[in-house]
């Protein structure tokens, strides 16, 4: 009984001095953060930690208000965060159109998620003239309010 005893203390000091000697994942040694582009506008829709944690489900939620409602342009819209946050990127047409995949792919890389929402959707921004923040949005909300007019009569 003593050896088997002993034996055990032997391995679990073992394990507390090799636990101390290999280094914590968090200590800033590993995979280095991601750095995406700054967008465009002088704030996103949402304080940063919240559009890190929780983007997709906005986009499914506007997704959903989309797809079955009709509302396009709202707050959470793809378009939205393609006209902010496309870059030019020389894998795409030599550089010439901005488009979403570097802005995206840095954090989905770096957190090893897949991205397919452009697997359906072009991450390609449209050159559209530059419109004011004020005029963007009461370009979006007339939309809107056409949209839900015609949802109400049933056209």
């Amino acid at each position: 009984m003593w050896r088997s005893t002993g034996f055990l203390s032997i391995l679990a000091l073992a394990m507390v001095l090799l636990a101390g000697a290999v280094p914590p994942a968090a200590a800033g040694d590993g995979v280095p953060l991601p750095h995406p582009a700054k967008g465009k506008g002088l704030q996103c829709v949402e304080p940063v930690d919240a559009m890190r944690r929780y983007h997709m489900k906005y986009l499914m939620h506007q997704r959903d208000d989309t797809v079955h409602g009709g509302i396009r342009g709202a707050k959470y819209s793809l378009q939205g965060c393609i006209d902010c946050h496309a870059v030019a990127d020389p894998k795409v047409m030599n550089g010439e159109k901005r488009t979403l995949k570097p802005f995206c792919g840095a954090c989905h890389e770096y957190a090893g998620v897949t991205l397919d929402c452009f697997q359906c959707h072009s991450p390609v921004a449209e050159d559209k003239p530059n419109l004011s923040q004020a005029d963007a949005q009461a370009v979006r909300e007339a939309h809107q309010q056409a949209l839900k007019s015609r949802i109400q009569q049933g056209n």
